[in-house]
């Protein structure tokens, strides 16, 4: 019983800790990498925008648009590692609405993808209850449609 009250007060802090060091890192790829740094953020901002907004346990919605926001930072990252890694190149990339473009596509992409599993995995649910329910109270099931 004593291990999971130490374990429970530990949990907090723990967390508090994860974010110091979250900031640390981003702070040091900002002051050491700031062409990635720029180009990443801007691309990935639609996954910047779900987090803020997705309160579901878990995050998936801002989960998947991330995966498919990162899966489109891919080429640039590597298209500006490979000309320099300077910040002309960065905001080139950027001014680039092909680039741009393709980023923020894949991130809608990622939400309506991540919409998509939640309403059939809803719509699921839902069929179960009234299948319980039916049982329940005797009722025949309706002819389907």
């Amino acid at each position: 019983m004593a291990k999971r009250t130490q374990a429970a007060s530990a949990a907090p802090g723990r967390k508090q800790s994860l974010v110091w060091v979250q900031g640390l890192l981003c702070g040091a790829l900002v002051t050491l990498a700031t062409p990635t740094a720029l180009l990443v953020t801007v691309l990935l901002a639609p996954a910047l925008v779900a987090l803020a907004f997705d309160r579901a346990p878990g995050r998936p919605i801002a989960r998947s648009v991330a995966l498919c926001g990162l899966a489109a930072c891919v080429d640039p990252v590597r298209t500006l590692w490979a000309a320099g890694h300077d910040l002309p190149t960065a905001v080139a990339l950027l001014a680039d609405l092909t680039v741009l473009g393709i980023a923020w596509t894949a991130g809608a992409a990622g939400w309506l993808a991540a919409l998509e599993a939640l309403s059939l995995t809803r719509a699921a649910k839902l069929r179960s209850a009234r299948a319980r329910l039916v049982d329940e109270w005797g009722f025949s099931e309706p002819p389907a449609q």
